[in-house]
């Protein structure tokens, strides 16, 4: 699958239809970014089943400050709509190979279940 552009107007969407989604924020200026963007390319036609979609941080600051990007590029994942992974930097391909296998391995139940208990911490002490 090719890799797609999120924009304001279909990120929601894009996350809310599809359970894994890898999102690379980056821009035009940037080095390591356009150095990442073979490993990615090429990531997205090995994994059909994940969407894999670029995040243009100049075009769409509105995105990236809502995630709070400070640094580019950034890997961030989605599973089943919760963010699961982000992380600053490039990936070499073995550790996205890694951070793939990991994702799809996810009991994402036990996730929510993990939120559910902070969220209740948190409400319990405020």
């Amino acid at each position: 699958m090719a890799v797609i552009e999120l924009t304001e107007s279909n990120f929601e969407e894009t996350i809310n239809k599809n359970a894994l989604v890898f999102i690379d924020f980056w821009a035009s200026w940037c080095g390591p970014c356009k150095s990442f963007a073979p490993t990615y390319e090429k990531f997205a036609t090995l994994h059909p089943d994940v969407v894999c979609a670029k995040v243009n941080t100049e075009e769409q600051q509105g995105l990236a400050q809502s995630f709070q990007i400070r640094s580019i590029p950034t890997i961030m994942i989605f599973k089943e709509q919760v963010v699961i992974f982000s992380q600053a930097g490039s990936l070499p391909e073995s550790a996205l190979e890694e951070v793939y296998t990991k994702a799809k391995e996810l009991d994402m139940d036990e996730v929510r279940k993990q939120i559910a208990d902070e969220e209740a911490k948190k409400n319990a002490n405020a």
